[in-house]
């Protein structure tokens, strides 16, 4: 959007010319999308697939801070948590609906840029935007986003579905995300004391960008199929890599055993754990919103990723009777309990 002077009321719009504004630059990329925004409703077509549906709610104050969340990155992050639901089914995305809840605190040229984040988004991961609704809000922004994808039914991964013996695996690095959330924070704290004052942001762009503008893992399931590995189970880490892996170790009626020193942290995350007196490994563990992908193998698969330097194998499934453990690096044995994200916990 151009550079404009001043500010332009959601009121002078309307809802549906505000609908049709946001939506303009918008174009139907997959065959699975008949019909997009401006009718009734959409129409897709989704024949011969199995098909999976996730919808992610996100409250400002509660899931975001405007304070130092741009919106653009915020609509771009909005797409990708629920695109990272559709790739731990191992489906491929295909649309998207996008509802809003908004105060008079935003303007046009405010919504405008959150929807550019959407965009880049969709464009990036290449999903239609098909759907949605707009209403007022007296609570700060709300947005909610469903994701549809499709995959083969006999690709589909599910967490209900990890055997004992299993290995477990994830992608990329852990914990990042949560302590790029705590430089934000304390910048946040500083500004409020002192509007005056610079953010420290130095030298921190990659776990900052870990929590800002995070990535689906859509590369990982191009590359698992490429390898001919279909996982036994898999999650997305958004609350957690303890509460996650509970959760497939719950709903599979398995136990687990973790290794601490298998657990991936970038260099980065464990420095600034290290300054923020933060155990790495407990940042990593319980910290949330990475969203990398958490799968069990087979066995049998293991020397087909061993070698790859994106994946770890971080432990194995056991038996439910031996319940669910971290063994840390002196070899020590703790239950491992779910410490991460939870949406009703008071002062979190």
């Amino acid at each position: 959007m151009e550079e404009t002077q001043g500010r332009t009321e959601i009121s002078e719009l309307g809802e549906f010319g505000l609908i049709k504004y946001l939506t303009k630059n918008f174009e139907l990329q997959n065959v699975t999308s008949k019909v997009g925004v401006g009718d009734d409703a959409a129409v897709l077509e989704l024949s011969g697939k199995q098909t999976v549906v996730t919808t992610d709610l996100l409250m400002e104050g509660i899931h975001f801070d405007l304070t130092y969340v741009p919106l653009r990155h915020l609509g771009y992050k909005a797409i990708v948590v629920n695109l990272s639901d559709v790739y731990a089914m191992n489906a491929e995305p295909q649309q998207v609906t996008v509802s809003i809840g908004i105060s008079n605190r935003f303007s046009l040229e405010a919504l405008h840029e959150l929807y550019e984040g959407i965009h880049h988004a969709c464009e990036h991961y290449k999903v239609d935007l098909v759907g949605g609704d707009t209403s007022s809000s007296i609570s700060g922004l709300v947005i909610s986003i469903t994701a549809i994808g499709l995959v083969d039914e006999n690709k589909i991964t599910l967490r209900s579905t990890a055997k004992e013996h299993d290995l477990i695996c994830v992608s990329g690095d852990l914990g990042g995300a949560y302590l790029g959330l705590q430089i934000l924070e304390r910048e946040k704290r500083l500004f409020l004391e002192d509007p005056n004052i610079q953010p420290n942001l130095e030298d921190q762009q990659y776990i900052i960008g870990r929590q800002l503008k995070p990535e689906a893992r859509n590369d990982v399931i191009e590359l698992l199929e490429k390898l001919d590995v279909l996982p036994t189970s898999m999650i997305d880490i958004s609350d957690g890599l303890s509460s996650d892996l509970l959760h497939i170790c719950t709903q599979s009626n398995v136990g687990c055993a973790v290794y601490e020193e298998k657990i991936p942290i970038s260099e980065e995350a464990y420095q600034q754990a290290i300054k923020f007196n933060l155990d790495p490994v407990t940042s990593a563990l319980n910290g949330g919103e990475d969203y990398e992908l958490l799968f069990t193998i087979k066995q049998s698969d293991f020397d087909k990723i061993k070698d790859h330097p994106d994946f770890s194998v971080i432990g194995h499934i056991t038996d439910a009777s031996l319940g669910t453990k971290l063994i840390t690096k002196e070899n020590n044995i703790h239950d491992l309990t779910a410490q991460g994200w939870n949406a009703f916990k008071k002062n979190q």
